[in-house]
């Protein structure tokens, strides 16, 4: 008999095709009632199948719930405590989608370096028919702190090397095995860098961790590039330094409450803005579907999940 998986969102075409060749889905965003569509089909599930994370409720209404396969890097939507305390195994999908992450940040970087949206604009509106734009700002010999040195944090180093750029870090701890220079102080990190790159976890630990303190560090001529979460910037105090001049700008493809984003940063010509894009590659996005197929695929299978989150 097929294991039994709960898709709780909807998942990419190939993925859901897979799904339903090897197990008995469940689709718990169809069910009009989730509550009594979960008492109903919940006994029997023994997988999890998601894109939006999995909470202790959820997890509850399926006692014999074994793994909770989620596409994409973070689980900061997953309560890992809980499922620790379920036995539950959580697997996610690292490091297929490092490159095309680390790549945005770098573009955002070098948006907002060079003003490539507001440039755009000048040209598009006819202004360059009247007068050369100003000049732009160069990136090699400037220092960028990295904020998470982790897989992606490390790619956006190696890539950030190419364009002449010192890179420095801030993490939970120093990481011997690199050459960059770690900083136990993230305000004091950001006062010595001309960019911080956000490519942390979120959750409850960094939550708001670029405050206030953080973003008057990096000050009038310094720009925050956020590829994370949204709840790791403190989000008005972001918009309010922008507003007044106290941070040069900032590229952002994440916010705090998506997708709806502060209106207040659409007239700012000094930021450039994405929706949420890090991983949106058909090839990213196709290998992340493929690895969440693969862990269900592996543990049903008795061999072990292949990224259990640890």
């Amino acid at each position: 008999m097929k294991p039994e998986v709960l898709v709780v969102g909807p998942l990419m075409p190939h993925v859901m095709t897979a799904l339903e060749a090897d197990y008995r889905i469940h689709k718990l965003y169809e069910a009009e009632d989730r509550a009594a569509y979960l008492a109903k089909i919940g006994p029997g599930v023994r997988g999890i199948a998601t894109a939006t994370g999995a909470n202790a409720e959820l997890m509850d209404a399926l006692p014999q719930l074994e793994i909770i396969s989620s596409f994409g890097v973070g689980v900061d939507s997953v309560d890992l405590v809980h499922a620790a305390a379920r036995n539950i195994i959580v697997a996610n999908t690292p490091d297929v989608l490092n490159d095309d992450v680390a790549n945005l940040a770098v573009l955002l970087l070098l948006a907002c370096s060079r003003r490539l949206v507001a440039y755009d604009s000048y040209v598009r509106k006819g202004a360059w028919l009247e007068t050369s734009p100003p000049l732009a700002r160069s990136v090699r010999g400037r220092k960028v702190g990295i904020l998470g040195l982790g897989r992606i944090g490390k790619d956006i180093a190696t890539k950030l090397a190419v364009f002449g750029c010192e890179v420095v870090y801030h993490g939970r701890r120093a990481q011997p095995e690199v050459d960059y220079p770690f900083f136990a102080d993230l305000e004091e990190m950001a006062r010595q860098s001309d960019y911080v790159i956000v490519i942390c976890p979120g959750g409850a630990a960094t939550h708001n961790i670029v405050n206030r303190g953080v973003l008057d560090a990096l000050g009038p001529e310094g720009t925050l590039i956020n590829v994370a979460r949204g709840s790791v910037v403190d989000e008005p105090e972001l918009v309010a330094a922008l507003v007044e001049g106290r941070l040069g700008g900032a590229g952002l493809d994440v916010f705090a409450d998506e997708p709806r984003v502060p209106e207040a940063l659409f007239a700012l010509d000094q930021v450039v803005l994405q929706p949420h894009q890090g991983s949106a590659t058909t090839e990213t996005r196709r290998a992340m579907g493929d690895l969440q197929v693969d862990n269900l695929a592996a543990y049903f299978s008795g061999k072990g999940v292949l990224t259990p989150v640890e």
